[in-house]
C-alpha cells in the first residue's frame, strides 16, 4: 500500500510534507535554538542571526516558539481524528445490522451532532471541564465523528447487500465473522481516506481554538496561538503571521493530498449514501 501511494505524484508530495511535520512534532522542542518562554528586552525585532524569525512582543524567540509548539498542535489534530474515528466507525457498521431501532437512534444522534456548532460547543465544554487541549480535542472529535459514521455506514451497506455476504450468512457465519472477513476489508479504505481528511480538519480546529485561547494555557506556544499574537502587531511586523500560517496551510494540504492518494490507490471514492 505504501509503495503504491509513493508511486503517485500526490503521494510523494504528501509523504514529504507529512514527514517534515512529523519530524517537527518529534524533534521540534529539542532543536529549538532558545528557550521558547524566555523573554528579553529586544521586543518585536526583525530576523537576525540570533533570532532567525525575530522576536515577539515579549522578546521571545519566534522560531523557538514555533518549533516548541509543533508537538502540541499536531498531537491535538491527531486526538480529534482518532476520537472521531473511535466514536463514528463502529456505530456506522452496527447501524446496518442491529435493526431499525438502533439504526433510527444512531441516525438521530448523528443529525444532532451535525447541527451543533462545534466551535461554540467546544468552548462551552472546555469552560465546564477545564481549559485543556485534551478536553477540547476530544469534544471536537465527538462532533466530527458523523463523517466516519456516514463513511462506514455507506461502505457497509454496499457490502451487506452483496451476494457473497448473503451466502455467508445463509451458510451459518456469525455476525462477527462476516464483519471480520468481508465487511472490514471493504470499509477500511474509505475510513483511511476519511482519517487523512479529518487530521487536516482537526489541525484547522486546533489552530482555530488556540487562536481564540481555548485548549492551551498561555504562555505555552502553538501555531494558532502564535498567529493570534502576531496579528496584534501587524503595524510593527507585517511579515510575522506568514510562517505560522504557511505551516498550518501546508499541513492541511499534505493531509488532503494523502487522502487523494489513498482514494486513488483504493480505486474508489468515498460516497455518502442517502439514508
Amino acid at each position: 500500500m505504501l509503495q503504491r501511494i509513493w508511486a503517485l505524484p500526490t503521494g510523494k508530495i504528501a509523504f514529504t510534507i507529512l514527514g517534515l511535520v512529523l519530524f517537527l512534532a518529534v524533534f521540534g522542542p529539542w532543536i529549538a535554538p532558545q528557550d521558547p518562554l524566555a523573554a528579553n528586552p529586544e521586543t518585536l525585532t526583525g530576523p537576525s542571526w540570533q533570532h532567525w524569525l525575530g522576536t515577539d512582543y515579549l522578546g521571545r524567540d519566534v522560531l523557538s516558539r514555533l518549533l516548541d509548539g509543533s508537538r502540541t498542535s499536531i498531537i491535538g489534530s491527531l486526538q480529534v481524528a482518532l476520537m472521531a474515528m473511535a466514536v463514528g466507525v463502529l456505530p456506522g457498521i452496527l447501524s446496518v445490522y442491529l435493526g431499525r431501532v438502533f439504526e433510527w437512534t444512531a441516525l438521530r444522534l448523528v443529525d444532532t451532532l451535525i447541527s451543533l456548532p462545534f466551535l461554540v460547543f467546544a468552548v462551552a465544554v472546555t469552560a465546564l471541564l477545564g481549559n485543556g487541549i485534551t478536553q477540547a480535542m476530544l469534544t471536537v472529535g465527538v462532533l466530527v465523528s458523523p463523517l466516519f459514521f456516514r463513511v462506514s455506514r455507506a461502505a457497509t451497506l454496499t457490502v451487506a447487500r452483496s451476494q457473497y455476504v448473503e451466502a455467508a450468512l445463509i451458510s451459518g457465519a456469525s455476525f462477527g465473522q462476516v464483519v471480520r472477513r468481508h465487511v472490514w476489508a471493504k470499509v477500511l479504505p474509505p475510513i483511511g481516506i476519511a482519517l487523512a481528511q479529518t487530521i487536516g480538519v482537526g489541525f484547522v480546529v486546533v489552530s482555530s481554538l488556540t487562536f481564540l485561547g481555548v485548549g492551551v494555557q498561555p504562555p505555552a506556544p502553538t501555531w494558532g496561538g502564535l498567529l493570534a499574537s502576531d496579528l496584534g502587531y501587524l503595524d510593527y511586523q507585517p511579515w510575522a503571521p506568514v510562517v505560522p500560517a504557511l505551516l498550518i496551510m501546508g499541513t492541511v494540504w499534505g493531509c488532503n493530498l494523502m487522502a487523494d492518494a489513498l482514494r486513488d490507490v483504493s480505486g474508489r471514492p468515498v460516497v455518502e449514501r442517502a439514508r
